[in-house]
């Protein structure tokens, strides 16, 4: 779960809590002047050692401020996503829903989604690809959390996109059936989640309808 500039700022000491006023500072410079260098700013440096300077712990928190706080369009993130490790990438798809990108940065969550790194597939199926993976895209994000073993829990908007969803409730009884025969067991959560795209109920009856 990511933290607030407020928490990180309690729980910093000495050198790290300067890092990142500096970092954040450094950010908030290049938000203001996106056109000063045709380079990489000197923020995006501190992205990738956020780690070291504040702890792994924070690492994906500090790096989340500083995308949101240099106003990060889609050039940077995909650039720090490409040339980022696993745990650089997994923050770029945390922050995702926080940044005005709109649809544009849905190439980062389908690659993450072709990985079969925990890491960062239980990142990629937040509340950036419940808004925007279409019904198809959406449904293999939720397989692949199956078949990756990463809790259903971490699927954004789970319950309200598989109401009623007959094509995914098809694709889960398939890869039960493909599982059983395989002699290999069937994910708990798949029962889960099927029995989530079981349609609404339908409204009870007002006393006027009954009579």
């Amino acid at each position: 779960m990511l933290t607030s500039r407020k928490e990180l700022d309690d729980r910093l000491r000495g050198a790290a809590r300067a890092w990142l006023d500096e970092a954040l500072a450094e950010a908030a410079h290049a938000a203001g002047h996106p056109d000063s260098d045709t380079g990489s700013p000197p923020w995006e440096l501190r992205f990738a050692s956020a780690g070291r300077q504040c702890g792994l712990e924070h690492a994906d928190s500090v790096r989340a401020l500083l995308l949101l706080e240099a106003r990060a369009g889609l050039p940077a993130v995909t650039r720090l996503y490409e040339q980022g490790t696993a745990a650089e990438r997994r923050a770029v798809l945390l922050t995702l829903d926080r940044l005005e990108l709109g649809a544009t940065a849905l190439p980062l969550v389908e690659d993450a989604l072709r990985t079969n790194d925990t890491r960062l597939v239980s990142a990629a199926v937040g509340p950036y690809a419940a808004a925007h993976l279409d019904a198809h895209g959406w449904r293999h994000a939720v397989l692949k959390c199956l078949f990756t073993e990463v809790p259903v829990e971490a699927v954004a908007d789970l319950g309200r996109r598989a109401r009623g969803d007959v094509e995914l409730a098809r694709m889960l009884g398939d890869f039960a059936a493909e599982r059983t025969a395989a002699g290999r067991e069937v994910p708990a959560d798949l029962r889960t989640v099927l029995d989530l795209t079981a349609p609404a109920p339908s409204p009870a009856p007002t006393s006027r309808e009954e009579s």
